[in-house]
């Protein structure tokens, strides 16, 4: 399981290192793409397969389908993790998520996140005074 929050920069190549607990986690062939809220997303394949088995079901006939699935899948592509532990971070990716030198990595379960950290401190701020709401609209997901 992917978990916990590490800071790491960015290099002059456009390249982050993924810390080690997180990547023996990722495996091979692992999917970056964009993320919700401007971060970018890393999946293990297995999870991106997962993934995938619910994007490719939702209703070609809906504009919102259509359009979630074109911003997920147009930026998405299988990364390498170098010997160093470093992935690319193509240009695209790292403009729609505002990256700078400092980058905060943070595991949620089934994929990491890449957050430009001025944006993840201000969320986690924010989610932080919020925490007492957000937990009570749980429930309707069974929590």
């Amino acid at each position: 399981m992917l978990l916990g929050e590490f800071k790491h920069n960015l290099d002059l190549k456009n390249r982050i290192t993924v810390p080690a607990k997180l990547r023996t986690e990722l495996g091979e062939k692992p999917v970056l793409t964009r993320g919700l809220d401007n971060c970018l997303f890393i999946y293990p394949n297995r999870d991106w397969q997962l993934f995938m088995e619910k994007i490719n079901k939702l209703p070609l006939g809906q504009v919102k389908a259509r359009n979630f699935k074109r911003f997920i899948l147009s930026g998405a592509s299988e990364i390498e993790i170098d010997e160093m532990g470093r992935v690319l971070i193509p240009e695209p990716l790292k403009k729609y998520s505002n990256l700078k030198k400092e980058v905060v990595i943070i595991g949620v379960g089934d994929r990491i996140e890449l957050w430009n950290e001025d944006i993840w401190n201000k969320y986690i701020e924010t989610a932080e005074k919020e925490s007492g709401d957000l937990a009570e609209g749980l429930s309707e997901f069974g929590i």
